[in-house]
């Protein structure tokens, strides 16, 4: 099993200044701890699960992520996930394009149906039935394929949307990994085996994740994918850096079931020190 670290509040010791700065050494410390993956969430206005209000500092995911691009060499970068009604896919595929290729080949697509509805109505986003939203974000994951396939440049006729050309020039150094957000048992992990490289869900217990395992497993079989080639990742909290023995044995219940990935959310203040302080379990869950 390897580590990665999800970025989900910006309010930084030192105010708004210190973001940018405090931000270049999360990269620096996240690629010295042997980390695999690094993220922010794709939001307009803070989420109530963080513990902050709406009006806490929330900065635009893949503008942030560039930015990041510029202070990493190595690791993975991408959102955890993008809502399917904040852009236009054909300027997704561009946007996560664009990432790839000025990241070297370290973009991921990480994607979900969205689902705050407060920040769709605060800036005037359309915010389709969560079936509208399914739709769409199965015609975006088609998309995006189709933009990331050098031997077809359009057109894509959809429900919802039309592109006249798919083109994309460049294509990306690497094709970048689709990661699908959700435990949805219906639709969500059935996107997964039939689009995705990967997967999220939330570490909320081992037979929780394990029968959402299960449940993409036969999805798999249904489609005719192969199960053991899609990544398993789990969101693992933010873990104690006093309690770190406990946070490993609780990983070790997961990595049985093959997840891949845990990873984890430094808090706000100095996220940098805090990633620092988890580094020792790299090796630790290494040997999972």
């Amino acid at each position: 099993m390897d580590l990665g670290f999800h970025l989900p509040i910006f309010d930084i010791d030192g105010g708004t200044a210190a973001i940018a700065g405090e931000l270049a050494r999360v990269g620096a410390a996240a690629e010295q701890a042997g980390a695999s993956w690094l993220s922010f969430m794709d939001h307009f206005f803070q989420i109530e699960p963080t513990g902050l209000p709406a009006d806490a500092n929330m900065l635009e995911g893949y503008t942030s992520l560039g930015y990041m691009a510029a202070h990493t060499t190595d690791i993975e970068l991408g959102l955890l996930v993008t809502g399917v009604t904040y852009r236009h896919p054909g300027v997704l595929a561009k946007i996560v394009t664009t990432l790839d290729v000025l990241s070297g080949g370290r973009a991921a697509l990480g994607i979900g149906a969205a689902w705050f509805e407060r920040e769709h109505q605060g800036l005037g986003v359309p915010y389709p039935p969560v079936r509208e939203r399914f739709d769409r974000l199965e015609e975006t994951l088609r998309i995006c394929a189709q933009m990331w396939d050098p031997e077809n440049n359009g057109p894509f006729e959809g429900k919802y949307y039309q592109l006249a050309e798919t083109l994309c020039s460049p294509q990306p150094i690497h094709r970048p990994k689709v990661l699908i957000g959700g435990g949805g048992e219906k639709r969500t992990l059935r996107l997964v085996a039939q689009y995705g490289d990967a997967c999220n869900l939330f570490a909320s217990s081992t037979e929780e994740v394990a029968h959402k395992l299960d449940v993409l497993r036969r999805h798999c079989d249904d489609v005719g994918t192969d199960y053991e080639r899609i990544r398993k990742t789990v969101l693992a909290g933010s873990p104690d850096p006093a309690a770190l023995d406990d946070f490993v044995r609780r990983m070790a219940g997961y990595a049985e079931l093959g997840v891949h990935t845990a990873i984890v959310m430094p808090p706000g203040g100095a996220p940098a020190a805090w990633v620092d302080s988890i580094a020792p379990v790299v090796p630790q869950l290494a040997d999972l």
